[in-house]
């Protein structure tokens, strides 16, 4: 039996109608005092999840998250809804966090956010025990486990909440997390006892597409003139040198482009994280150091230049995008040297076999969701165990690829690097073997006589760029190996001799032609979707009106009003505040402050 007091608070405080999915059925397990393991896929609503039972429950819901940066705009939009929500972080003077200490003894705050180091030191440990606690929420759980793309060692310190407070539910959330992951959150967090809650991990709005690299900051620069001009983005890079040149070359671009990474300073990375949620048309190039936790609901693309380093990270980082529901691109450029670097980075990494061996588990998972001739959506949630059909917003469901049979290719491949091991003791990298395989003629190749090689020349069938593919899809696929002791040169596997003795058939993926883009497709127009020409200029009055409301206080825009909200309204037209109240996301704390305001600008 659901219990009436959430539906209430849902209605009265967020001003939604009925809950989504699982939140209904997570949240009277929590009211009712049950401990949660909450997956569910960024823009889920998973934050409900908690919100909701500590404004039932009695006493201070306290919310663990690691990102301080953030924790102020969390607690702004729960202020902006007539929420008691404070926070106790390294960014406050003592006497604001007396005063914050204050009112948690006294009973007057509804959430309290604090990041995991605070949490556990003796002061924080020993105001908590003073106060009365509704629940605890641990948010991005996905920390505390080692394997995971975002480990962070203070959460293993979180299992003793369980220790010290047995009767104060726990629940946890992340939005990405593998079967096995998902044991392993649960055993340390000391959540044996508790439920889980896995929701479907698809997040249909967002169109997934997997490009080859070619001059990639060039495709970058296509991608957001073309189709997401004016939108928020982010970009994501591997290294802090590559966040800077990119950035730097989007700004020369006329493309309103940001910095974020670890060695930036404190208070760059603050300004800069701070425009981006602020502000509209911003896109952040950065590292992963950023975005976990970003509630920013009108991402309309996330772009990777680099190879992630695993499914669980790219899913994570994608799902930053579009949620708000509305259409969103998740644009991913990949080529040879991407597979070279990383398995040169595994090779190299500190810490033992096993460690490696998973690390190379994850790259030829990531590597077969680039390489795959079957719909994106169908790989990347198989990988979270979600079985599901074609999806149809993907680039292999729109532009199928075709599969072509590379043995011979392949062969002719193989037999170079032998050649050259077998016969001339030498190893090379993959430019010059494809020089050797297409007979070009070059300063190399005559310095070292290859020219005389029975290999040399048998590849003139093929481009260049056809023969990086065939290389790139003979490492992935772990034909062929990075020997990084000879500086990157390829060198063969135990597989490559069942391709080299004709035993086995090579199917190989070759790209589709790609066709001009108009001007542009996507972007605006996709977001746009279900908005008639006649209520556009509806919809951006109410933008900006919400741009004005959300400079005045200080807050981002969203935190006032979604898009998705202000969509709602324009197609709505009320005539009334009764009728505006039953716009979802219009609470009564928001009805009060603003409803006078949107139908003077409706009528």
């Amino acid at each position: 039996m659901s219990d009436p007091r959430a539906q209430e608070v849902l209605q009265r405080v967020f001003g939604y109608e009925s809950f989504r999915g699982d939140q209904q059925a997570i949240v009277d397990h929590v009211i009712g005092g049950g401990d949660a393991l909450v997956l569910m896929p960024t823009g889920g609503g998973k934050s409900l999840c908690y919100q909701v039972p500590a404004l039932v429950r009695a006493g201070t819901g306290v919310v663990v998250s690691p990102l301080i940066a953030l924790m102020q705009d969390q607690v702004d939009a729960l202020t902006e809804l007539g929420v008691r929500a404070a926070f106790l972080n390294s960014t406050q003077d003592w006497r604001v966090a007396r005063d914050v200490e204050q009112a948690f003894l006294a009973g007057e705050l509804d959430l309290l956010y604090v990041a995991p180091e605070r949490l556990l030191t003796d002061r924080c440990l020993q105001l908590l025990e003073r106060g009365r606690i509704a629940l605890f929420a641990i948010d991005e759980a996905h920390c505390v486990s080692q394997w995971g793309h975002d480990f962070r060692p203070e959460y293993l310190g979180l299992s003793m909440l369980h220790e010290r407070w047995p009767d104060v539910p726990r629940i946890a959330l992340t939005a990405t997390a593998t079967a096995a992951t998902r044991v392993e959150i649960a055993q340390r967090l000391a959540l044996d006892e508790a439920q889980h809650f896995v929701a479907s991990f698809d997040r249909p709005n967002i169109r997934y597409r997997i490009v080859e690299k070619n001059e990639v900051r060039r495709q970058l620069l296509d991608l957001i003139r073309t189709e997401h001009e004016g939108d928020s983005g982010v970009v994501y890079c591997l290294s802090r040198a590559r966040v800077e040149e990119t950035a730097d070359f989007l700004c020369q671009n006329g493309i309103n482009a940001l910095p974020y990474h670890a060695g930036l300073s404190t208070a760059v990375r603050a300004a800069n994280q701070s425009r981006f949620l602020r502000e509209d048309g911003i896109v952040m190039v950065a590292t992963i150091a950023f975005g976990m936790g970003i509630d920013k609901p009108d991402v309309r693309f996330v772009a990777h230049i680099d190879l992630p380093k695993s499914v669980e990270g790219y899913y994570q980082e994608t799902g930053r995008a579009g949620r708000d529901g509305l259409p969103a691109t998740a644009w991913l450029a990949y080529g040879l040297q991407d597979v070279v670097q990383q398995r040169r980075m595994i090779d190299e990494s500190p810490g033992d076999e096993a460690y490696r061996r998973r690390l190379g588990q994850q790259l030829d998972a990531m590597l077969g969701l680039c390489e795959t001739v079957e719909c994106r959506r169908v790989r990347l949630l198989a990988y979270f165990g979600q079985t599901i059909t074609a999806c149809g917003n993907c680039d292999v469901c729109l532009e199928p690829p075709q599969a072509w049979d590379g043995t011979v290719a392949a062969q002719k491949v193989l037999s170079a690097v032998y050649r050259l091991w077998k016969e001339r003791g030498q190893r090379y990298g993959a430019g010059h073997i494809i020089d050797i395989l297409r007979g070009k003629v070059t300063d190399r190749t005559r310095q070292h006589g290859h020219e005389t090689l029975s290999v040399f020349g048998v590849g003139a069938d093929l481009s260049e760029n056809a023969w990086r593919g065939v290389l790139r899809q003979l490492l992935a696929q772990g034909l062929l190996a990075v020997d990084h002791e000879g500086y990157g040169t390829l060198a063969l596997t135990e597989g490559s001799r069942a391709v080299l003795k004709g035993e086995r058939q090579l199917m190989l993926r070759r790209e589709p032609e790609r066709k001009a883009r108009g001007a542009k497709s996507g972007g605006r127009a996709r977001a746009a979707v279900d908005l008639p020409a006649e209520v556009q200029p509806l919809f951006e009055a109410l933008r900006n009106w919400r741009g004005e409301v959300a400079k005045s206080h200080g807050v981002p825009a969203y935190v006032i009003f979604h898009d998705a909200t202000l969509r709602e309204i324009a197609l709505a037209r009320p005539a009334s505040m009764d009728e505006l109240g039953h716009i979802n996301g219009v609470g009564v704390r928001k009805l009060e402050a603003y409803g006078e305001d949107i139908l003077r600008l409706v009528a």
